[in-house]
């Protein structure tokens, strides 16, 4: 979409046309309206803009609708960043991401797309009926670590450190924790300290001399 001279916007404009283009440098909530005098078309304008300022421009009042109007200086139609996008994504959200081969699409039957891998996956409108490979996704898996001090009482003086034990300690804990209701799908494992060892021996006068700087 352009404005003309008179700084009101047209959608008659076809968006292979060549045309200026003005573009939004954001700083926060300051925005630097440039124009850009090379002809583009509209997706051209907009990677140009993308690539040497942050986007094509959106105005979003009058007092912007004027400052692009001041840009403009006597030119004709100029593109700003409004588009009409009739494309929707299959699970309802919203992009204003495309990735369209040249000339496409170019069928109003063809209502589905296909990403052409052999072009870096660029996109062709093809008729829904055509079957194909196709790709799936699913919810996005967030992954965090904890990190928990535990404290045992070795009174066997078997050796903490030994793999084996370390392993057969991990599975006692994870049946405790799953009975529990821990998520079957988290995984428990052992830190390593500076040492390259996961427990240490307590120092009890240490701890006996803690304790008496709380009490006084």
């Amino acid at each position: 979409m352009g404005p003309y001279y008179n700084g009101l916007w047209l959608d008659n404009l076809g968006c292979g046309s060549s045309r200026h283009a003005v573009c939004a440098d954001v700083r926060g909530s300051d925005v630097t309206f440039i124009i850009v005098t090379k002809a583009l078309t509209w997706t051209q304008a907009q990677s140009y803009c993308r690539d040497n300022h942050t986007d094509l421009a959106s105005v979003r009042n009058m007092a912007e609708n004027q400052k692009v109007l001041v840009k403009i200086a006597g030119l004709d139609y100029v593109w700003i960043g409004l588009f009409r996008d009739s494309w929707k994504w299959s699970d309802g959200s919203n992009s204003s991401f495309s990735f369209w081969k040249t000339r496409q699409p170019d069928d109003n039957n063809e209502t589905c797309v296909a990403a052409d891998f052999s072009q870096s996956g660029a996109w062709e409108d093809w008729p829904c009926d055509m079957e194909r490979a196709f790709i799936c996704y699913g919810p996005v898996v967030t992954t965090s670590k904890k990190v928990l001090k535990v404290k045992f009482e070795n009174k066997n003086n078997v050796d903490l450190n030994d793999p084996a034990v370390m392993e057969a300690m991990l599975k006692q804990l994870k049946q405790k924790l799953r009975a529990q209701g821990l998520d079957h799908n988290i995984k428990l494992s052992w830190r390593k300290q500076a040492d390259g060892k996961v427990f240490h021996k307590e120092d009890k006068k240490t701890n006996k001399r803690r304790r008496k700087r709380e009490e006084l």
